[in-house]
């Protein structure tokens, strides 16, 4: 029961795989015939992905997964663009791979605003429309929320942004595969994914950087990538991700309703338990795969624990540091106590998740409050 932590690698990714290993192992930089496989495998991928994220094969590179992805849209285009200006605009649910980026920036002279969010974990447009400066370089807003599945009005905003020439990145790494990722409908300059959120290895990423963006290197070598990501790419894993992009989006609608189905089975039956609360919107504005519950001051971590003891694993938004649990970020901005915070736990459901383990889990909740 969590989807959103991580998935298991797909056979069908694997065995794609398996080949570019052992016999097809040749470096797609070289210049000898043996290398051609790779080589072919390189472009091959990048245009199925770019095929269904409706952009260029050239405006895909691939990284090692989201937070390089993440970190390289900001700090790339930040260095990039500073010249314009040294203001960013952001949330404050933002994954750590985007709150910490800004962080460094900040360290470095860059005027962050972190807009607030409602209840349910939305943005205000007119909110981002107030914060825009004449100095304003890039906002960030991640596409949907990895711990409360809040899904944001990105096509709105990227609107906005593309009429005040101010670049616009999103972080998608909870979203793909669970949304459609049109990149000219979102109206997005950059966008991160990582592989490992559907069912591809971990350690491979994507960072999509519209034709014409202004963006520096964040890792430089050789002249891999058209001279913007160096390092030999990894071609087994590159194949993975786009076996694993075909396999999700070809059963998108299908899965995607079933998961809908399962994720209200789960939160209505939640429901029913005593002082239980949902954390995040209902419905269209919430991922298909996401339920986050607020068992009204009981401790989170000793539900993890319990539920792991039953064989479930789920998890906390919360974060230990220097021996001290602390609330998640997301849980507070969205306007919860420190108490409920920490009383938290998400469930992510996927690919493989079935109605017995959403009634396993509905029970064993039921033990563990009583």
């Amino acid at each position: 029961m969590d989807y959103s932590a991580t998935t298991m690698v797909l056979n069908e990714v694997i065995e794609e795989m398996k080949p570019y290993f052992d016999e097809f192992y040749g470096n797609p930089s070289s210049v000898y015939s043996f290398s051609m496989k790779s080589k072919i495998a390189l472009d091959e991928a990048r245009n199925t992905i770019a095929g269904i994220l409706n952009c260029k094969s050239e405006e895909i590179f691939f990284t090692s997964g989201g937070t390089e992805s993440d970190n390289w849209a900001l700090i790339g285009t930040a260095i990039a663009n500073k010249e314009k200006g040294k203001h960013i605009i952001t949330t404050t649910i933002e994954h750590h791979a985007i709150l910490n980026a800004c962080k460094f920036l900040e360290s470095q002279g860059f005027e962050i605003t972190y807009l607030p969010v409602d209840a349910e974990g939305l943005i205000s447009i007119d909110a981002l429309k107030e914060s825009i400066r004449k100095d304003t370089i890039l906002v960030s807003i991640m596409t949907a929320n990895n711990e409360i599945g809040t899904i944001e009005p990105i096509s709105e905003v990227g609107k906005i942004l593309k009429e005040k020439n101010i670049i616009f990145h999103t972080d998608a790494v909870q979203a793909v595969g669970h949304m459609k990722l049109d990149v000219s409908c979102m109206n997005v300059d950059l966008m991160s994914v990582s592989g490992h959120k559907i069912y591809a290895p971990k350690g491979i990423g994507i960072l999509y950087i519209k034709r014409g963006t202004k963006i520096s290197n964040l890792i430089y070598g050789g002249q891999q990538q058209r001279g913007k990501r160096s390092g030999t790419e990894n071609i087994p894993y590159i194949v993975g991700i786009s076996k694993a992009f075909e396999v999700v989006y070809g059963e998108f609608e299908r899965e995607t309703e079933r998961q809908k189905r399962l994720r209200d089975i789960f939160i209505d039956e939640a429901l029913k338990l005593p002082n239980v609360k949902l954390n995040g919107p209902r419905g269209e504005k919430r991922l298909s795969n996401n339920i986050n519950l607020c068992f009204n001051g009981k401790d989170g971590e000793g539900i993890l624990i319990n539920l792991d003891m039953a064989g479930v694993c789920a998890s906390s938004g919360s974060a230990c540091s220097a021996g001290a649990i602390e609330p998640s970020h997301v849980l507070t901005a969205i306007g919860l106590s420190r108490a409920d915070a920490k009383s938290s736990v998400r469930f992510t459901i996927g690919k493989f998740t079935t109605e017995e383990d959403i009634n396993y889990t509905i029970n064993k909740l039921c033990e563990i409050l009583k």
